[in-house]
């Protein structure tokens, strides 16, 4: 089993922290998305991303208004509702627990 074998679950289980960061910071494109996790290891595709958006948009954590475009027809631009920035808040400190824990884990 290859390391990234080893490593799906993981990168999965935190794409969703990863896109309520990233929309955090701006209101954004699906495609705006895909370019910041391009060069991480959590790159992923559309047909990943779009159906994470819509369950995020289902469990009320982002929102999304159609603007027009100069590139072509109208976009959704996601942002984060009042639950969103919650969870992420609460996802932030947890992965922050986390780390503390591998870090210290193995320490005499």
């Amino acid at each position: 089993m290859s390391i990234d074998e080893k490593f799906t679950a993981i990168r999965k289980g935190l794409l969703e922290f990863l896109v309520l960061r990233i929309i955090a910071a701006d209101k954004v494109y699906a495609a705006d998305i895909l370019k910041h996790l391009s060069t991480t290891e959590f790159a992923t595709q559309e047909g990943t991303l779009y159906p994470l958006l819509s369950k995020m948009r289902r469990e009320g954590l982002l929102e999304y208004e159609w603007k027009e475009s100069e590139a072509g027809p109208p976009r959704k631009y996601y942002k984060l509702t009042a639950k969103g920035r919650e969870q992420l808040r609460e996802t932030s400190d947890y992965w922050d627990k986390i780390n503390d824990t591998v870090k210290n884990l193995g320490r005499a």
